[in-house]
């Protein structure tokens, strides 16, 4: 199966890179994912145990509502038509508070799938402001692929929380992907806006010291960001690849951009 949402930063284009990273046997091993996001390489692995969590709360809710209740969300997203207007009054719901999980979830998935270029975006209030996206005919609901993901999430555990829960949730042998916010490689490159607070080079510090207590413990891991956080992770393999990028709020910053993969397995 492919990610059930579009979100940027996605690494569908990268995911068998990150997975030659992994040792042989991986699939029996525990699976950590702090940052999910998309998805894409949780939903290649479909791990048979482990955790996954981002701190998107309407996005862990979305994935719960997927694992506990996949038929209600596929009968509540499946009501809505495709225009403009219905759109627009469908965001200014998603933006109410006081939703159920499921309408929740379900207005989340519509308004990804035709919302512009796929992005999920909040401005200072923590309100979704994306605009209407032109689509021809777009597969608002994937059945079969919200199924499956349904099964691979009855497997972990999914949490909303600061990344820093790995401290607890990790043993020695397990396999831990970060896939962070990326640093912005200039000034005009930022886009941490999921979240109202963002991901300042702070937090680049504290997850990379976080990672270095992990490799202390014998905890394997492979981390995806972008090149000027190179400085953080010296001592670790870094390959550079090239990752291919179809969501941004410019036409401009699509295409094939360089990022790297920091890696403690040999």
């Amino acid at each position: 199966m492919t990610a059930i949402l579009k979100w940027a930063g996605g690494k569908r284009s990268l995911v068998q890179a990150i997975l030659s990273t992994f040792p042989l046997g991986y699939e029996s091993r525990a699976y950590h994912e702090p940052f999910l996001g998309g998805g894409s390489v949780f939903f290649t692995i479909r791990p048979e145990r482990g955790t996954v969590n981002d701190v998107n709360t309407r996005l862990a809710n979305f994935y719960r509502v997927i694992r506990d209740n996949p038929d209600a969300l596929i009968a509540e997203a499946s009501k809505h038509t495709y225009d403009k207007e219905t759109y627009y009054r469908l965001r200014d719901r998603f933006n109410k508070d006081g939703l159920d999980p499921i309408e929740d979830a379900a207005l989340l998935l519509y308004l990804n799938k035709t919302g512009y270029n796929g992005l999920y975006r909040v401005n200072s209030k923590g309100l979704f402001n994306v605009p209407f996206g032109t689509y021809r005919n777009p597969k608002i609901v994937p059945v079969k692929d919200i199924v499956i993901a349904s099964e691979a999430l009855r497997r972990v555990e999914i949490r909303s929380e600061d990344f820093s829960y790995l401290l607890d949730a990790v043993n020695e042998g397990d396999i831990v992907y970060l896939d962070p916010p990326y640093e912005p490689v200039s000034k005009t490159s930022n886009f941490n806006t999921y979240s109202p607070t963002g991901f300042p080079w702070s937090e680049q510090v504290r997850l990379s010291e976080l990672i270095r207590e992990l490799d202390a413990r014998g905890v394997l891991f492979t981390l995806s960001n972008s090149e000027p956080v190179k400085k953080l992770y010296k001592g670790f393999r870094i390959k550079i690849v090239n990752a291919n990028r179809s969501i941004n709020t410019k036409t401009t910053g699509r295409g094939s951009v360089r990022e790297i993969l920091v890696t403690n397995i040999m």
